[in-house]
């Protein structure tokens, strides 16, 4: 049987944005995931579905599995014949234990490669507006585990020379032994006055910082309730943090949002969210799935010239239509004759991509909206296309019949309800967990009530944010108080939204 390979990945501190493209790479390739505690969940969607995803975490005196054990099993997968990506938090050679994992692969044989990683050392700092250096400060810095080998007989770090040989020291895994850590710096040369940083979740949206100095660290860590996991930071650079933060301060910073989108459409809502600070939570409330019979929407395509318009009221309806057009050997060429609309500049967007340019794009980004513009023109008597969801609602129908069109309704695409996204949704909900829940559509606060029957979910203080004004009216129906709504009808226009409410909020709370 042919030997596998085992890759040592790296995959950052916590924010999944910081793993490396070669580290994607190997997760693409990966037939076995053996992964760490305190790992982002993106980073396991980025292996594919059949790959093997194995947990290895240790969380203080806690492991699902001890180090000899985490050895044998990569060993095991790698005399199978299996791609193997041991994913560990930071840098696998940094206080990470790839090095004895390293070793026991070359004792039996193994091929491996090391991907190195962002140290938690020298990001988690950065993310608290902590230079590890600086010009003017610190020419120096060292990196010391707090939390050394129990069964070691002595310790192997010299306190003497190590508390005034180096401007910064970066702890990892100090928080349990902070006290002690205190007494051996200032014991061995290290001023009472020196700053210290304490920082939890670093790179995380839940990331806390305390700052002080060596004397009064230790009681306001405790007078915090800060806990493990921290990067312990020591030196004149944690003097910069009220100057340098910028992760922590971002208007949404620690907000758990809600995205209720489909599973397909979730991530552009997601990246503008994290990238004002707020931590999405993504729990489709709608899953968009092809139409099981092509029947109708093949026949109206291959009679698209019977037609005067061809609406699409979604990016979902556009790439529905397209994938039909292109199974049916065609391609846009086969639109030339007719007028595109499109509801929404995303709709229009999706179109673009497709090489595709809307004849009609509505102000206002509602079937009213878009009912209201076509007042102007002469439509009796024109046929209108309208691919789009199967439970879509009447009214852009009714508005255009009103006005002496006729309309041809298919269904493109299903959309369904995900019941165990749904059900943990409730869950997180009623336990408060939830900042704000977004709707970016009517079914997706129709499946997401759905859950709790007939009465209304206890929000717990969580904000209801609505990307339009029909997507409202159907939560204020469902007994839902609307907080945040979108004026402009879009996903950057909901974000906008919600980031003015609250830094609104924090204004008037600073008042």
């Amino acid at each position: 049987m042919k030997t596998g390979k085992v890759y040592l990945v790296g995959a950052g501190p916590g924010d999944p944005g910081l793993i490396s493209k070669k580290g994607l790479e190997c997760l693409a390739i990966a037939d076995v995931v053996v992964y760490d505690h305190l790992l982002d969940e993106q980073l396991l969607n980025a292996a594919t579905p059949q790959a093997e995803r194995l947990y290895v975490g240790k969380t203080g005196a806690k492991h699902a599995k001890e180090q000899d054990e985490i050895n044998r099993l990569l060993v095991e997968k790698g005399k199978e014949g299996k791609t193997v990506v041991r994913l560990k938090g930071g840098d696998p050679f940094v206080l990470g234990r790839g090095g004895e994992e390293a070793e026991a692969l070359k004792t039996e044989g193994i091929p491996f490669e090391v991907v190195p990683g962002i140290t938690s050392a020298v990001a988690v700092p950065a993310y608290a507006g902590i230079p590890v250096t600086h010009r003017h400060l610190a020419s120096s810095f060292a990196v010391v585990t707090g939390h050394e080998d129990p069964t070691k007989p002595d310790t192997s770090i010299n306190w003497e020379k190590l508390a005034t040989a180096v401007d910064t020291l970066v702890f990892l895994m100090g928080m349990q032994n902070l006290p002690e850590i205190v007494a051996k710096l200032i014991e061995h040369g290290r001023t009472p006055g020196t700053p210290v940083a304490v920082i939890k979740d670093g790179t995380r949206s839940s990331q806390r910082t305390v700052t002080g100095t060596l004397k009064d660290i230790v009681s306001k860590v405790k007078n915090s309730k800060l806990g493990p996991p921290s990067v312990v930071v020591v030196g004149e650079v944690v003097k910069l943090r009220e100057q340098l933060r910028w992760f922590d301060n971002r208007p949404l910073f620690g907000k758990r949002v809600l995205v209720t989108r489909s599973r397909q459409q979730a991530s552009s809502l997601s990246r503008l969210l994290s990238e004002r600070g707020a931590q999405p939570v993504e729990l489709p409330a709608i899953d968009i799935q092809p139409v099981t019979d092509t029947s109708e929407i093949d026949n109206a395509i291959l009679g698209l010239q019977s037609y005067n318009w061809l609406v699409f009221t979604s990016t979902n309806g556009v790439e529905a239509f397209f994938q039909r057009l292109h199974a049916l050997k065609l391609d846009a060429r086969a639109l030339s004759k007719v007028t595109i609309g499109a509801i929404g500049s995303a709709t229009a967007l999706t179109l673009e991509n497709k090489g595709i340019a809307a004849d009609y794009v509505p102000e206002i980004y509602t079937s009213e909206g878009f009912v209201a513009g076509l007042k102007k023109r002469d439509i009796a008597g024109q046929r209108f296309l309208l691919p789009r969801a199967d439970i879509a609602d009447r009214e852009l129908v009714d508005g255009i019949t009103k006005l002496g069109g006729e309309v041809h309704e298919i269904a493109a695409y299903h959309t369904v309800l995900p019941a165990d996204a749904l059900a943990r949704a409730k869950k997180l909900l009623i336990n408060g967990e939830i900042d704000i829940i977004t709707f970016t559509s009517s079914s997706t606060v129709s499946n997401l009530m759905a859950l709790f029957g007939k009465e209304p979910p206890a929000m717990n203080g969580t904000r209801v944010a609505c990307i339009g004004p029909k997507t409202a009216d159907t939560a204020v129906k469902a007994g839902l108080k609307v907080d945040i709504l979108a004026t402009e009808q879009t996903i950057p226009g909901l974000v906008a939204a919600i980031e003015r409410y609250f830094v609104k909020q924090f204004r008037t709370a600073g008042d």
